[in-house]
């Protein structure tokens, strides 16, 4: 007998109940990765380089993996809301083996490293720095992607503080470690880089066994640990991870190549400033994304209660509250930009230099021109991955990215002479067709005939 259908009641308390630890648990990453730039400034701008580079190509290594088990949640979600518990844990144990799998891929690339860092060009302190952080911090690939796995997990069935309490571990951990290894406080051995790295890798697996003792505990309790996995389910994991994770790591790289090739070409003061522009941006994203990935979680559990019906009203909730976020963002990026910015280089111990101040005022400004179309896009794509529609939204941005935005923005900067205020509109320009497209396809209903989960798994007693 199937057990009674359980999930969240469709309200905006709810979704703001779901969000909130979301929120958090993501800023607690960014804080991680600012740490280590900050702590390791005193050595130096080669360890600065290091750091940074260094942590933004270990990211690049896990972000495939990372696009892909965020449909354990997906999973999960669904399976949690026909109140088939035991089928949404084997979905956690699935993640898991996805993590254990970019373990090992990571341990395969360590031998290449030092190779693949001499071809980038770096002087030779930096790509010795570099080589050392990232030998130490692909260690812990693995146990990052289970964090997400099982944040993703315990989210889906709405326990999205467990992620949240994880990642806060993680946080405090890592700032602890720096602080040990970088500079040998407290008789530790001053490793410099290399102790960033170190700090990282073990306070990510530490929080990642405490994680998965929860998680392990639960499931000895329930009487499931590990049993009767699927090598079926495995592959239907795959089949909808996959497309989410290139997704996610080709516009990744899209933005990466833009911002290095489009940007920097207008130069360095022009190249500083649209980062200032888009650490902003990145913050005032955490909320909107927690609010998303929170509205996913009920659209998941909505068709797993077989009232697909609801998932519309589901999704307007979660859309009016980011784009309401997003335009209230936007509205203060427009009223307060010189004080916005001037917060922003103050607190990372810049000067506020006038050309620079000058150009991301006006760079900052212009970012409002993408706000609202950021939101839908957000919220459209978090809604279509709980559908289990992930092959459409990974082809749009495929060809939106690098058939209509990396070129045409790379063309008018290098040879028609666009400025800072072309090239931000070209990237205004690729959310608002993303928007439009993800748009499109949720109101098509296509993903009314998607049936992410197998209608015969056994359910729990």
């Amino acid at each position: 007998m199937q057990a009674p259908a359980s999930f969240t009641p469709i309200s905006l308390k709810a979704l703001l109940t779901l969000a909130w630890p979301v929120v958090i648990s993501r800023l607690s990453q960014t804080v991680i990765t600012l740490s280590d730039a900050v702590m390791v400034a005193p050595l130096g701008e080669d360890a600065i380089a290091a750091t940074t580079t260094g942590g933004l190509n270990a990211f690049l290594v896990m972000i495939l993996p990372m696009g892909m088990v965020f449909l354990v949640g997906s999973f999960a979600a669904q399976l949690f809301g026909k109140g088939d518990f035991t089928g949404a844990r084997r979905f956690g144990w699935y993640g898991l083996i996805l993590a254990a799998l970019t373990e090992l891929a990571a341990l395969a690339t360590l031998p290449f490293i030092d190779f693949v860092v001499g071809l980038l060009g770096f002087s030779l302190g930096v790509q010795e720095a570099m080589t050392q952080y990232l030998l130490l911090r692909l260690l812990c690939a693995g146990p990052a992607i289970g964090i997400e796995a099982l944040g993703s997990y315990f989210g889906g069935l709405g326990r999205t503080r467990i992620q949240m309490r994880t990642n806060l571990l993680a946080m405090g951990l890592n700032v602890a470690l720096n602080w040990l290894l970088i500079y040998g406080n407290l008789g530790c051995p001053r490793l410099g880089v290399a102790g960033a790295a170190l700090a990282s890798t073990l306070a990510t697996t530490i929080a990642f066994a405490c994680i998965f003792a929860l998680f392990l505990r639960e499931a000895r309790q329930a009487g499931s640990a590990g049993r009767s996995l699927s090598r079926t389910e495995f592959a239907r994991l795959l089949r909808f991870g996959l497309p989410n994770g290139i997704n996610w790591s080709f516009e990744f790289l899209a933005f990466l190549l833009f911002q290095n090739l489009v940007v920097g070409y207008l130069g360095t003061t022009a190249l500083a400033a649209f980062g200032v522009v888009i650490a902003l941006n990145s913050a005032s994203f955490m909320p909107a994304f927690g609010i998303s990935s929170a509205g996913a979680i009920l659209v998941g559990q909505v068709i797993g209660a077989g009232r697909k019906d609801d998932v519309p009203r589901a999704f307007k909730i979660t859309l009016a509250t980011v784009m309401s976020w997003q335009g209230a963002v936007g509205l203060g990026y427009l009223l307060l930009p010189e004080l916005l910015l001037r917060l922003m280089l103050e607190s990372s111990g810049e000067s506020a230099d006038p050309e620079l101040l000058t150009l991301g005022v006006r760079m900052l400004q212009l970012s409002c021109a993408w706000q609202l179309f950021d939101a839908a896009a957000m919220s459209l794509s978090e809604a279509l991955r709980a559908t289990g529609d992930t092959q459409f939204p990974m082809w749009a941005r495929l060809a939106i990215a690098w058939g209509i935005f990396f070129p045409g923005s790379y063309l008018c900067v290098r040879f028609l002479g666009f400025g800072e205020v072309g090239t931000l509109l070209w990237l205004a320009l690729y959310l608002a067709l993303l928007s439009i497209a993800l748009g499109w396809r949720f109101a098509s209903g296509a993903w009314r005939k998607i049936e992410l989960t197998e209608t015969s798994m056994p359910l729990a007693h």
